[in-house]
């Protein structure tokens, strides 16, 4: 295993030098820095023009001015890595990278999980119920998302979601005929997921196009979007449907032990809701944040460990997933009781359709700052979830298939395995090999920014960076952002495949 990892090293530095001297070969030669100074009127034109060929050492060939260039990257001779300064301002590229990347994070981080997270999860229930409603459904659905583009989706979702919501909420009331168009729609979806008779795919519709438009209804007389709560009521009961969902996901309904850990779980949350409350105050801070998150998570193991004597891995994951997501909406309940203070604070404009956070913003309340964060991450996070959303749920239902036809799956099957462990032990885990690849190389493609995204939304990550650097022909600021995520990538590549060996102990490393 050393061996495999020293040569898979090896080869990623070999890969990242070639890179990273192709790139700067190909752009030196491609663009002129001094190009916009050559045509400026300027009297002083050519103090500038030789004090820039000076600086970024124009006068030295492309090919050995990259070895200049690496000796600074590497810090070889200081000791402390230095990719220059940038063209324009002359700001130190390392600063501007290390800005960007704590945006560029943020922005991708939570779409990436939410569409690893849901892609895979669609694309398995498209995949155990192929050719059903819910499986044609999935499939429109993936095949609309994928063939649109991301700037389209972001205008639509500032015009929709931002721009007519922030009207809406100037007099947050829904009046009948809307009421009815979404109760019909969610209704729609909600019975794609349902498979039987007519009958029971018409009473499913009914009850959910009725449950639907008596929350809306209530919703809308109480000025509840403008005024959001969800309370220890709304907790409970959404964790214990959580505790019954991961029970029915990993156990099934049946085991009784995991649905009472999953439920304790959700009891304890529910217990800690008024302290919580008192301890966190506009004061709060992410440390003592941690430190809660940390406890809950600890005594949820400890309560599904005593619960149960035997395969206790289940109903442990459901005692944790349990208490996380009640901890989840605890803190989504705590941002929606400062929704009325931001809301004042923002002029009655709370989603934000530009930037990634308000500059003009004037508060230290903890729920605040954060609120306007998350505001500002909506828009964005939301168009890049949908694209990458649609690419996942078509891999994982192709992957998944394959395996379902295996022998073994077959085998596992006629010796009466419950489907429910045959297609999480065994076909899930099989069909997470494809999958992996494309999951370490969009982890790693984090910090690579969206070009596109950011520049709908305003927001200057990693991708602003590059395409200025494009734009302005600024090579030590190109270097630097295609550096970190040359280096990402092939890092990606090498943990692909030692996952590979970790999830089917088939693949062997030969030393």
């Amino acid at each position: 295993m050393l061996a495999f990892i020293g040569r898979r090293i090896s080869l990623a530095l070999l890969i990242l030098f070639g890179s990273t001297y192709l790139t700067y070969q190909l752009a030196a030669y491609s663009g002129d820095p001094l190009a916009g100074v050559r045509e400026s009127t300027d009297p002083n034109k050519e103090v500038i023009i030789r004090e820039l060929t000076r600086t970024l050492q124009l006068d030295v060939p492309p090919p050995a001015r990259y070895f200049l260039w690496l000796q600074k990257a590497l810090g070889l001779a200081t000791g402390t890595p230095d990719f220059g300064n940038t063209v324009l301002l002359r700001f130190p590229v390392i600063d501007q990278i290390s800005a960007a990347i704590p945006i560029t994070i943020r922005l991708l981080l939570i779409s990436t999980i939410l569409a690893i997270v849901l892609g895979i999860t669609f694309g398995v229930l498209s995949a155990i119920r192929q050719y059903s409603r819910l499986d044609y459904s999935l499939t429109f659905l993936s095949f609309l998302l994928f063939s649109l583009p991301i700037f389209w989706v972001a205008v639509l979702l500032k015009e929709f979601m931002a721009i007519q919501f922030n009207d809406f909420l100037a007099r947050p009331t829904i009046d009948l005929a809307s009421n009815l168009v979404i109760a019909t729609l969610l209704a729609v979806i909600i019975t794609g997921f349902v498979s039987g008779t007519r009958k029971r795919v018409l009473i499913t519709f009914g009850v959910s196009f009725s449950t639907v438009f008596l929350i809306f209804f209530a919703a809308g007389a109480t000025e509840w979007f403008r005024y959001p709560s969800l309370g220890i009521f709304g907790i409970t009961l959404l964790g214990a449907s959580c505790a019954v969902g991961f029970t029915h996901v990993f156990t099934g309904l049946a085991n009784k032990k995991a649905l009472g850990a999953g439920l304790t779980s959700v009891a304890l949350g529910a217990a800690v809701y008024y302290p919580f409350g008192a301890l966190a105050g506009p004061g709060t801070n992410y440390p003592l944040m941690l430190a809660m998150a940390i406890l809950m998570l600890s005594s949820s193991y400890f309560v599904g460990y005593f619960f149960t004597k035997i395969d206790k891995g289940p109903v442990i994951r459901v005692s944790m997933l349990s208490a996380f997501f009640v901890g989840l909406f605890t803190v989504l309940d705590k941002l929606m009781q400062t929704w009325d203070t931001y809301y004042e604070l923002s002029n009655g404009r709370p989603i934000e359709t530009m930037g990634s956070y308000n500059i003009t913003l004037q508060s230290n309340d903890f729920w605040v700052v954060n609120l306007d964060l998350l505001t500002h991450l909506i828009l964005p996070t939301t168009a890049l979830t949908l694209i990458s959303f649609a690419g996942y749920l078509r891999y994982s239902r192709a992957s998944v298939l394959e395996v379902l036809s295996m022998d073994y799956i077959r085998t596992a099957r006629a010796k009466g395995m419950p489907e429910r462990e045959v297609i999480l032990r065994h076909a899930l885990r099989n069909a997470m090999i494809p999958l992996t690849t494309l999951i370490a190389f969009d982890i790693a493609g984090l910090l690579g920014g969206a070009i596109i995204t950011e520049a709908v939304f305003g927001w200057r990550g990693m991708g602003s960076l590059a395409n200025e650097a494009i734009v302005t022909q600024d090579l030590n600021l190109l270097m630097g952002t295609f550096s970190i995520t040359a280096f990402l990538a092939v890092m990606a590549t090498l943990a692909a495949d030692l996952i590979y060996s970790t999830l089917d102990p088939r693949i062997r490393i030969r030393k």
